[in-house]
């Protein structure tokens, strides 16, 4: 592809490699996805908005990008990293590389990288800002882009404002029942999801009033996922906290978060963060363990939350928090992903018990 990359992190690390996607200069959180597959997916998933993603996989593009596996309309990313990319697609859906794709949403990406060297270096000291920087002249000042990286304070941006849908948007399916879903930054296929069980969506901005949700006369409300902060999200954490003795509620990532939040619980800054579709978690109800999918960087502090509520839900890498709910309210999240995409499809059924408290 002709393309010199550099990426530079805050420790003042770098890795120097070649360059594929758009010719820019990009800053943002730096974590790693630990996904065999799921390419596009993982960059079109508005929950790695401000990131730089780094996939432990070591061949990427292989079966190219086709025009049905989106999670959004663009790449949210603000980088890739990977080992090695494949330039000549084989699959019968593609309609694009990944270079293409790339650089059709101007976003850098570097590979020919060691990736294992990066990836245990945020596991051994934690995410950390990085700067990424594509180019075919002269190489930039790497000093330039150090000071970049430095001067990135993930936690303190309000990334939902940025990807959360501007105006209220209308899936309709023959049901009678509808919900509203309040868009912090969701990937589509949990909207896929509801319709597939005849439910109808209606997805409302993220600073959408408790007050304008009711006048929509929902059967119930979802809280999607999304990036960032939870703490920095009082006006969601507001409005659900106002709706919380009204309507059925359903979180999820994000929104399991901010269900905490609205009730007086606390979230906290994982070291690296899950992110891959491998994590197993157990089920404290039923006692079965789901291979789930997820992408968070923050959870739920367990000794935080209100009587009301019950942990039902326990990673078993690292014992945090994946599942709470109400003991007499129809409120009940997860923080990981039912709706999987890219996979594993374990935990679906997720989708038919918030169907069924809906009535």
């Amino acid at each position: 592809m002709g393309k010199r990359a550099l990426l530079v992190l805050r420790d003042g690390s770098v890795f120097s490699g070649r360059g594929f996607g758009a010719e820019a200069t990009s800053v943002g959180e730096l974590v790693f996805n630990t996904n065999f597959c799921g390419y596009q997916e993982s960059l079109t998933d508005p929950s790695y908005a401000g990131q730089i993603l780094t996939a432990t996989y070591p061949l990427v593009g292989n079966y190219g990008v086709n025009e049905e596996d989106s999670e959004s309309d663009k790449v949210q990313v603000s980088g890739f990293v990977v080992r090695e990319i494949c330039d000549r697609p084989s699959h019968m859906k593609s309609k694009e590389t990944l270079d293409e794709f790339m650089k059709r949403f101007d976003v850098p990406g570097i590979y020919d990288v060691d990736t294992r060297a990066i990836v245990r270096k945020i596991r051994n000291f934690g995410v950390m800002p990085a700067c990424l920087s594509v180019y075919s002249g002269k190489e930039p000042d790497r000093d330039e882009l150090l000071s970049k990286a430095e001067k990135l304070d993930y936690s303190k941006i309000d990334f939902v404002e940025l990807v959360t849908t501007k105006k209220r948007k209308e899936y309709l399916v023959d049901g009678k029942r509808r919900v509203v879903l309040i868009d912090c930054g969701v990937k589509m296929s949990i909207i896929r999801e509801l319709l597939k069980r005849n439910i109808s969506v209606v997805s409302v901005p993220a600073k959408t009033s408790a007050q304008e949700i009711l006048s929509l006369e929902p059967a119930g409300v979802l809280i999607s996922n999304g990036p960032g902060d939870p703490e920095l999200l009082t006006y969601v954490a507001k409005t659900v906290r106002e709706l919380l003795h009204k309507l059925p509620i359903f979180g999820i990532c994000l929104g399991h978060q901010v269900i905490a939040h609205a009730v007086g619980g606390k979230t906290f800054k994982l070291k690296f963060g899950h992110r891959g579709g491998n994590h197993p978690v157990k089920d404290l109800e039923s006692g079965k363990v789901y291979i789930t999918s997820q992408n968070h960087g923050y959870a739920v502090d367990e000794k935080s939350l209100p009587k009301g509520f019950v942990v039902t839900r326990r990673n078993l890498n690292d014992m945090t928090v994946e599942g709470m709910k109400h003991k007499e309210l129809p409120v009940f999240s997860v923080q990981y992903h039912p709706e999987a995409n890219p996979g594993p499809l374990d935990s679906r059924y997720l989708f038919d018990e918030f169907a069924k408290i809906l009535g």
